[in-house]
C-alpha cells in the first residue's frame, strides 16, 4: 500500500472526506517558522459549540467522597453544570448526565499496569502513598452528597463503578464499553468533562472519547487534581484533544443556545470510533 503525500492525496477524489474542507486553509494552528513542512508548533479546537446542532452528555468523573477535599473549591461550579444539564434534559431527549466513582481495593483480582506504574507502596496500609486504591471503603466511593444521582438516575444506570483511568474503560459482558453503549443509545455526540484528577481521569476520558468519535469539551474551572498538574494538563487538553471552557461558558450555551442534533448526524454507533460510514 502506497502512502501518499498530502499534496499528492489532495489531488485526488476521496469517498469519504470533503474535499473542500480538506482544501480549506486551517486557522487553529500557530506555525513554526522554518519548520520542516510548516508544522504546527500548536493547535487549539477549530469548533465552538454552538457551531452546529450537539446532542451532549455530562460526565461527572469520580466526583466521590473519598475526593472531596479536593473538590471543595471546584463544587459550587460541579452544582451549576449537574443542574444545569437536568434541566435541559427535562425537557429534551438529546441531554444526560454520567457519574462514575473509582473503586480500586486491595486484592481485588486485577493486576495492571497501573499497579506497576505506581509501584507496591499502596499494599502497605501503614504508608499509604499508592493512589491506586480508595482507602476510606464504601463510604469514599459515594458521589459527593451535592451532586449526587437521583434514584432514578441511578436505576437507569447512570451512576456505575470503575476500575481503570477512563470513564470507556468498563466494560458490559459483552466486551463493550459501558458508557460508550449509555451514549451510543442516545446518540450523544458531545462529551463534556468535570470532575477528578485533571491530570488522570479526566485526560484519560477525554483521549478515550476523542477515540470513540466524540466531540469532547472539558470544563476547566469544574475539574481538580492533588498534584501540581492542573495548568500543565488544562494546557495539554487545549492543545490535543479538548474544547476547555469555563463553567459560565458551557451554562450559559447550555441556557440559550443548545439545539437539539438529529440523532446519527454527525456520530455513528455501528462502530467503535463513531465512523459514519465504512
Amino acid at each position: 500500500m502506497k502512502i501518499l503525500t498530502l499534496k499528492e492525496a489532495l489531488k485526488r477524489d476521496c469517498k469519504y472526506r470533503d474535499m473542500d474542507l480538506a482544501k480549506k486553509p486551517m486557522e487553529n494552528f500557530s506555525s513554526t517558522p522554518g519548520g520542516p513542512n510548516d508544522m504546527p508548533l500548536s493547535f487549539w479546537s477549530s469548533w465552538e459549540l454552538a457551531d452546529r446542532p450537539r446532542r451532549i452528555a455530562l460526565l461527572m468523573d469520580d466526583c466521590q467522597e473519598e475526593y472531596r477535599p479536593y473538590a471543595e473549591g471546584i463544587l459550587p461550579n460541579l452544582v451549576k453544570l449537574r443542574d444545569t444539564f437536568r434541566k435541559v434534559k427535562s425537557t429534551n431527549e438529546g441531554v444526560c448526565i454520567a457519574w462514575s466513582s473509582w473503586t480500586r481495593h486491595f486484592d481485588d483480582g486485577i493486576a495492571n499496569a497501573m499497579d506497576r506504574w505506581y509501584g507496591p507502596r499502596g499494599l502497605h496500609p501503614e504508608h499509604p502513598e499508592n493512589a491506586v486504591y480508595v482507602f476510606n471503603g464504601s463510604k469514599g466511593i459515594k458521589p459527593l452528597t451535592e451532586i449526587e444521582p437521583s434514584e432514578d438516575e441511578i436505576a437507569e444506570g447512570w451512576y456505575y463503578h470503575g476500575k481503570h483511568l477512563d470513564m470507556f474503560w468498563t466494560f458490559n459482558e459483552d466486551g463493550k464499553s459501558y458508557l460508550d453503549e449509555k451514549l451510543k443509545a442516545l446518540d450523544i455526540d458531545t462529551i463534556v468533562i468535570s470532575g477528578l484528577w485533571t491530570d488522570e481521569c479526566v485526560l484519560a476520558t477525554a483521549y478515550a472519547g476523542s477515540s470513540r468519535g466524540y466531540d469532547v469539551v472539558v470544563v476547566e474551572d469544574a475539574v481538580a487534581t492533588a498534584t501540581a498538574n492542573q495548568k500543565a494538563a488544562l494546557t495539554v487538553a487545549k492543545s490535543t484533544v479538548a474544547k476547555v471552557c469555563s463553567t459560565k461558558e458551557v451554562v450559559e450555551y447550555m441556557e440559550n443556545d443548545f439545539v437539539t442534533g438529529k440523532a446519527g448526524a454527525v456520530k455513528g454507533t455501528k462502530h467503535p470510533d463513531g465512523r459514519l460510514t465504512l
